[in-house]
């Protein structure tokens, strides 16, 4: 069955319009099947963060993988490839991070169980071959989902799990049924970006007021990320949020 990008993507996901990024890919022929499935399932918005140059000049000739690839976008962290999105989905097995909450299945994320608005700029991320997600990106994730494998091998090949990833995506396009509508939002959620920044300004008054621990201020970070996702806030309550801590730190500065 062929599906032209153009059909694929005028359609909703459960209101996302979906982004692939992959975290610090270690292998070119990986790449080159990632974005070939992409292409198959008529996905075209691809991010690649801190490739190996050796790698993505190779991965960069692969065949069959086409425009995917020729307009790929290049960055440094994980940030710049996701700060205008404002729903992340982090793919893992769960087997290898103690984690804080449970991955999902797969299928849950398109079931249509989910509520979400419409409109949404999502991510979803792989990581690298040999690591996966690491804390600090799955921190930034509002979900993790998994795909139903078995116990004895878990783990699936990066090109491969693209693939699986970006069939179900295109499954629940092909079928709108499958998704929502969503309920009714006055405000979009907010994208990282804004929710960063927020997080930056809190993280300046509670450094102020000795909030954290040397050792452990880092692991404490990705806890008040984590808390700040759960929140679900809205672009309004960011404003608002963001204008308080603003009027406190100026507070703070002119005491």
């Amino acid at each position: 069955m062929s599906c032209s990008a153009g059909k694929i993507n005028s359609m909703k996901t459960s209101g996302v319009k979906w982004r692939i990024v992959l975290v610090r890919p270690r292998n070119p022929l990986n790449i080159g099947a990632a974005a070939r499935a992409m292409a198959n399932f008529g996905f075209g918005d691809l991010v690649v963060v801190a490739p190996f140059d050796p790698v993505w000049r190779e991965a960069r000739s692969a065949v069959g993988a086409g425009h995917v690839l020729e307009s790929a976008r290049i960055v440094n962290d994980l940030l710049e490839a996701i700060g205008d999105c404002n729903f992340i989905v982090g793919t893992t097995t769960g087997s290898r991070r103690n984690l804080d909450r449970d991955p999902v299945p797969l299928t849950e994320l398109t079931s249509g169980r989910q509520k979400l608005p419409s409109r949404l700029r999502g991510a979803l991320l792989f990581g690298s071959e040999k690591t996966g997600l690491l804390n600090d990106h799955l921190s930034f994730c509002n979900q993790l989902v998994r795909i139903p494998t078995t116990a004895r091998c878990p783990s699936m090949n990066l090109g491969q799990s693209v693939a699986v990833c970006c069939f179900e995506l295109a499954r629940a396009a092909w079928f709108p049924q499958a998704a929502t509508t969503g309920r009714v939002h006055s405000s979009l959620p907010a994208n990282i970006q804004s929710l960063d920044h927020v997080l930056d300004r809190a993280t300046r008054l509670l450094d102020h007021a000795g909030y954290f621990k040397p050792k452990g201020k880092q692991a404490q970070l990705l806890k008040l990320r984590r808390l700040v996702l759960d929140l679900g806030l809205s672009n309004h309550d960011v404003r608002v949020l963001g204008g308080v801590l603003a009027q406190l730190e100026w507070k703070m500065r002119s005491c």
